[in-house]
């Protein structure tokens, strides 16, 4: 079974690779920076939070009055953003069907008078374009960016994890303008305690450009704090040129024994491709992908809320005094 795995993993890296060489000979030289598309991966178990994910995608749990998904898709509309690529299997179809209109139901609404409670969702579905690629096999971040590059075609495109969520700030956009400065991948990182660098994906700083910019020369997937080159840590925000997904095409499995995008990124820089990071000053991205993350991303909502903060802040105080 595990020859067979491997098999079908490398029978996909022969084709994709093959598709890029093609890529690479049809198109011009120099890839397009119109950048107008985003990959959302979101094909995977949700294993953290189980077992709500069994039958509720991660993407759809609630923070507030709006499931997070939709944080993810209003950061991609106010970073100029209108094509929307989800990768995401059979088991991820609450995705769709939210992100479509059902004109039964908004019938009954309107009947009822009651429409006004799905205009902002719809104002999104009628601003955006959204299409969905399967990833039938699990075999990694950088397999599920890998699934979309016919759709991509030949420009400098963006990638989002849906686990890193952001209230109010459009950190794509900023990534964007970046990226068309510098015509540069850029990636989004954020500070975290040393003690914690274990957990995340650490860049290696190579120099500062300006504050708070870094060219960057290589990734370093969970090191001990010992092995740590920095405490800036990847945190879902990037932007990638076309070659990503020939880098992709060119790296084997690793950790886990699938393809990682990590691994992917620093062979984008082997092959040498500029790589600069962004560190975000100011709001931070919250965690939903395990269920303390999710609480605190519900909590720290609520209590930012015009409407729902002040009868929030009492009961919590109530509970504190108990």
């Amino acid at each position: 079974m595990k020859q067979f795995k491997f098999f079908r993993l490398y029978t996909i890296l022969f084709f994709t690779l093959t598709s890029s060489v093609v890529h690479a000979e049809n198109r011009d030289i120099s890839p397009s920076f119109n950048i107008n598309k985003v990959i959302i991966p979101s094909a995977g178990l949700g294993t953290r939070c189980l077992p709500w994910t069994k039958s509720i995608p991660k993407e759809m749990l609630p923070i507030g009055n709006m499931p997070a998904f939709q944080f993810i898709v209003k950061e991609v509309l106010n970073s100029g953003i209108y094509n929307i690529i989800v990768i995401a299997n059979d088991n991820k179809q609450a995705i769709s069907h939210y992100f479509s209109h059902q004109a039964n139901f908004e019938n009954i609404l309107y009947e009822r008078g009651k429409d006004h409670l799905i205009v902002n969702v719809n104002k999104i579905i009628d601003a955006l374009q959204f299409s969905y690629i399967p990833q039938p096999e699990l075999l990694g971040t950088g397999h599920a960016i890998l699934m979309a590059q016919d759709a991509i075609g030949y420009e400098y495109f963006c990638v989002m994890w849906p686990d890193e969520v952001f209230f109010t700030r459009p950190a794509l956009g900023e990534l964007i303008e970046i990226a068309k400065k510098y015509r540069a991948n850029v990636i989004a990182v954020r500070e975290v305690p040393m003690e914690h660098v274990s957990r995340y994906g650490v860049i290696t700083i190579q120099k500062e450009l300006e504050e708070n910019v870094f060219e960057i020369s290589g990734i370093v997937e969970k090191p001990t704090i010992e092995n740590a080159p920095s405490n800036l840590a990847t945190c879902g925000r990037y932007v990638f040129s076309p070659t990503m997904f020939t880098a992709l095409s060119l790296i084997g499995p690793g950790y886990g024994g699938e393809i990682q995008y990590t691994d992917g990124l620093c062979k984008l820089i082997e092959m040498g491709e500029r790589v600069i990071a962004v560190k975000l000053i100011g709001e931070q991205p919250h965690d939903i992908g395990n269920t303390l993350g999710w609480l605190g991303a519900n909590i720290t909502y609520a209590m930012q809320h015009p409407v729902y903060s002040s009868p929030i802040k009492e009961l919590c105080a109530g509970l504190l005094t108990k």
